[in-house]
């Protein structure tokens, strides 16, 4: 029997986002192996991982709860993007890609946070 976070869209996407974000980050010098790519992969992570954990067995209020840190957690990852791009790691192509499915994402999940309501 599948847990709730399978059906989610959301998750589905978030999931996509940390594999796109882990082959970015490959790519990254290894001077920032633990650095601004564990900090961005972690990020990434914990998107899904929020989603996962706030949707199975918990009431709305708490579900909302896990969601405002996935929200959060999104907007870090675009941070880490941005000093990604200024240190010449990420290409704008690249950059704008993950952006706007960030960017699609965290729309979805505020309007899923709304509907708990």
């Amino acid at each position: 029997m599948p847990f709730k976070f399978e059906k989610l869209l959301v998750w589905k996407s978030a999931v996509h986002i940390s594999e796109k974000v882990n082959d970015l980050c490959r790519s990254f010098p290894k001077e920032e192996l633990y650095v601004l790519t564990s900090q961005m992969k972690r990020a990434a992570d914990s998107i899904s991982l929020n989603i996962a954990e706030g949707s199975t067995g918990q009431s709305n209020t708490e579900f909302g709860r896990f969601l405002g840190y996935t929200i959060r957690s999104g907007i870090e990852v675009v941070a880490c993007l941005y000093i990604a791009r200024n240190r010449n790691y990420v290409s704008e192509i690249i950059f704008k890609d993950i952006y706007e499915d960030l960017d699609q994402l965290i729309a979805k999940i505020q309007s899923l946070r709304k509907s708990l309501n």
